[in-house]
């Protein structure tokens, strides 16, 4: 049973890291260009151990809400290969988010892992109270939560915002809340440095960071996370590994298309 939690606690971690992470900064950001754009497609493999587990696309597209134009994030993740015939899984999370201010509109939680399923909608409400706003949960009802909370997929679209060629100093830790699986979620990310990273057969500059990790069931350190975003104007998740105590998660790029901004931290070769 103890196994069985650690390995639901790493495939929601995995989820976590592709979204990675944004919500309500605590110090005041100024504005920031868009870093995305409607037709951007992130394509991820995934691996636990040395054997290929999965993949992960992460998109963008235009589409209305409730007669309001609104982008719509939609992230799938499921298992291919041995792992599909091991223990299937079929995850996936959608957004409509209001173009103009990046809050989420509507927000679709369908998790099919094994034998488990899991399905709910949540809806946003940021106007109706002057100091919070509100989420209506078909699992949890109305909760009354932050003034404009995002939900996870938003969450990383704000951290691609507005902390893409942010000054970072070293070992900040950057405090993000966010609303997942019906919960506040604060998340702790600390800034470990720039590298160049390996991502098949591309060289990518990138920098690194530690989201800091609960020491317990899952983890035996706060360090067990690490994950490296493009040192560029995409701020692109590239590579993550997740260390639990039953193995290890790693996750890299394998495509992508309609960036907004040219792919300037690749290495290109003389």
């Amino acid at each position: 049973m103890e196994k069985k939690m650690m390995k639901k606690s790493g495939r929601r971690i995995v989820w976590m890291l592709l979204l990675l992470a944004g919500g309500l900064a605590l110090k005041a950001q100024p504005e920031r260009p868009v870093r995305y754009q409607p037709g951007e497609k992130l394509k991820y493999d995934i691996h636990f151990a040395f054997v290929a587990a999965g993949n992960a696309f992460l998109t963008v597209t235009r589409d209305t809400f409730r007669g309001r134009e609104a982008w719509r994030i939609r992230l799938v993740g499921q298992t291919t290969g041995l792992a599909d015939v091991i223990y299937k899984v079929r995850d996936r999370y959608e957004c409509y988010m209001d173009p103009e201010t990046g809050f989420p509109l509507f927000a679709i939680r369908d998790i099919h892992e094994g034998n488990y399923r899991r399905y709910n909608e949540v809806t946003f409400d940021h106007t109706s109270r002057p100091d919070s706003s509100i989420v209506y949960s078909q699992h949890k009802g109305k909760v009354v939560v932050p003034k404009n909370i995002y939900d996870i997929l938003t969450a990383f679209y704000f951290f691609r915002n507005h902390y893409a060629r942010y000054p970072f100093r070293p070992r900040e830790v950057v405090v993000i809340q966010s609303y997942f699986t019906d919960e506040l979620f604060p998340l702790k990310m600390r800034y470990l440095g720039r590298e160049t990273i390996k991502v098949g057969k591309e060289k990518i500059r990138c920098l690194r960071f530690g989201p800091v990790t609960e020491v317990g069931r899952a983890f035996a350190s706060e360090d067990d996370m690490a994950m490296w975003l493009s040192d560029d104007d995409n701020f692109l998740p590239v590579k993550a590994v997740i260390s639990l105590k039953v193995g290890s998660f790693k996750i890299f790029l394998r495509d992508y298309e309609g960036l907004k901004y040219p792919f300037e931290a690749l290495v290109r070769e003389r």
